[in-house]
């Protein structure tokens, strides 16, 4: 029994399903919080951050995980995962804003990390869109990008294939009785043989605890804007007056605007909040300006304390708990879903 149905419940489901165990999902929405705020990137280079060396090291190896999840499900929907190996380009808007990218380039480098320096003149085609007074940057490459919004789509699809159930009811227990591992819903009581949290920011249901982790929620908001294809394109980062500012662009001109980032709890954005986002994104790419605003999205994400994932049993028999990807939900999702499948084959 899987509790949460965001990228990691779903992930983790799927690869119990494709091994053979009967798996059931329960989650009210499956897919509307952090994951419904994503933007997909897979940028072990472009997230690369202070002190978090580990999360780096297994950022590198998730473009290949996912490519074999994106395998399983062609097996069995006919359509794979569209993965966009396009790199990232880091820009600074101002001279303070160049001395911030100096700083990041300085810790990528002690990371051994991929990058070179790019300039408008030489390659014109990477500064595609992007403000005429931004004549160079630096180009990270191994990164990439995925749909989110696919990869629900055919997780969703490919558990129904093999015979797995979605519950749309919101858990308000679980236990452990008799050797057997127990999700009491608001409608009825399920039991299973063994449970995986995957609940995110919300932390632990009634009737589990931890007396090694916890998860507070980072608040996260996307802007979805119709208008400018930078598909082909490296995916933007920018510092921009000190904020941080990233595009991500798929065919067809659909891109996705974000780097909001609140220590706060409640899943709203504020006008000062959009206004901020959309002229940094202005600034930074003006032929932003035709384009059409289609939607925003906010997710709270789940942060530890390390700012770490984590996989723990916990002292609730039957039990486990797979949180604290922040800001890596995406990328670390079939990373998760191995230890998911570890923790159930060695315990069956």
């Amino acid at each position: 029994m899987v509790v949460g149905g965001g990228i990691i419940g779903l992930t983790s489901a799927f690869r119990l399903a494709v091994a053979g165990h009967h798996v059931t999902v329960f989650d009210p929405s499956p897919a509307k919080g952090a994951t419904w705020a994503a933007a997909g990137m897979i940028a072990p280079s472009g997230e690369i951050a202070p002190g978090e060396e580990a999360n780096y090291e297994l950022e590198k190896q998730a473009l290949h995980a996912w490519r074999e999840v994106s395998g399983l499900l062609e097996e069995l929907t006919g359509e794979s995962l569209v993965f966009g190996e396009t790199g990232t380009l880091l820009v600074g808007w101002d001279a303070s804003d160049r001395r911030q990218m100096a700083q990041f380039v300085e810790i990528a480098e002690s990371f051994a990390a991929p990058m070179s320096t790019v300039t408008r003149n030489d390659s014109p085609e990477v500064f595609q869109g992007v403000s005429s007074r931004i004549a160079s940057g630096v180009l990270m490459a191994g990164d990439a990008w995925m749909d989110p919004d696919q990869a629900v789509r055919l997780l969703l699809a490919g558990l129904n294939s093999l015979g797995a159930e979605i519950v749309n009811e919101q858990v308000v227990e679980v236990g452990s009785r008799d050797g057997e591992a127990i999700v009491a819903t608001e409608a009825r009581e399920y039991r299973g043989e063994l449970g995986l949290i995957a609940t995110g920011a919300s932390g632990l249901p009634r009737g589990a605890t931890s007396e090694r982790h916890s998860v507070r929620p980072i608040r996260g908001a996307t802007v979805r804007v119709q208008g400018l294809d930078r598909s082909a394109q490296p995916s933007i980062r920018a510092f921009v007056r000190g904020r941080a500012f990233y595009m991500v662009s798929r065919p067809g001109g659909y891109c996705i605007l974000g780097a909001s980032a609140d220590e706060r709890a409640d899943a709203v954005l504020e006008v000062g909040e959009l206004q901020r986002l959309l002229r940094d994104g202005l600034d930074v790419i003006p032929e932003l300006e035709t384009a059409k605003v289609l939607e925003t999205r906010i997710g709270l994400r789940p942060a530890s304390p390390t700012l770490e994932p984590f996989f723990e049993r916990l002292s609730l028999s039957g039990w486990a708990w797979s949180s604290g990807h922040y800001r890596h939900g995406v990328t670390l999702a079939p990373l998760a879903a191995r230890s998911a499948l570890e923790f159930v084959e060695n315990d069956s």
